[in-house]
């Protein structure tokens, strides 16, 4: 049995539910996945386990990936991951968005790992479906052993 630790956010559902979707793939593979929302309301702690992101994309700006476009909704996650030595522990990240956004779906994924030299994982749409659950299950679980 492997732990398996997942920090994210969501703010209308669709990542929670593939959490969710996730944390059952995980089971059914007799492991575990943890999984903590991090939200503006969040109190910053000392991570001391590797953990895998999954974050939306919420966009604001723009219509491509130039300098006008901002995060929202997702700036909690990322001052976290900041905090301290948090971005030590951090193994990559999976990302979600819509793909009629063109290049703007999944870029906040796109961003963190750049951001946080790690690899960028899976991409998924919207929630998610039971499939995309399943091979980012096994994509992640290599990260933490085994």
């Amino acid at each position: 049995m492997m732990k398996i630790n997942v920090l994210y956010t969501s703010t209308e559902g669709n990542t929670q539910s593939f959490v969710e979707k996730l944390q059952a793939v995980a089971e059914k593979n007799s492991d575990i996945l943890e999984a903590r929302m991090i939200g503006d309301e969040t109190e910053y702690a000392n991570e001391t386990e590797p953990y895998v992101a999954i974050v939306p994309t919420y966009l604001n700006g723009g219509t491509g990936t130039g300098p006008e476009v901002t995060e929202i909704f997702t700036n909690a996650l990322g001052d976290y991951i900041s905090f301290g030595r948090n971005s030590q522990y951090l193994k990559g990240v999976v990302g979600s968005g819509n793909r009629n956004f063109n290049v703007q779906f999944n870029l906040t994924a796109l961003r963190y790992a750049d951001k946080f030299n790690v690899p960028m994982i899976f991409a998924y749409e919207l929630r998610g479906s039971i499939f995309d659950a399943e091979k980012a299950y096994h994509l992640i679980k290599p990260l933490f052993g085994e």
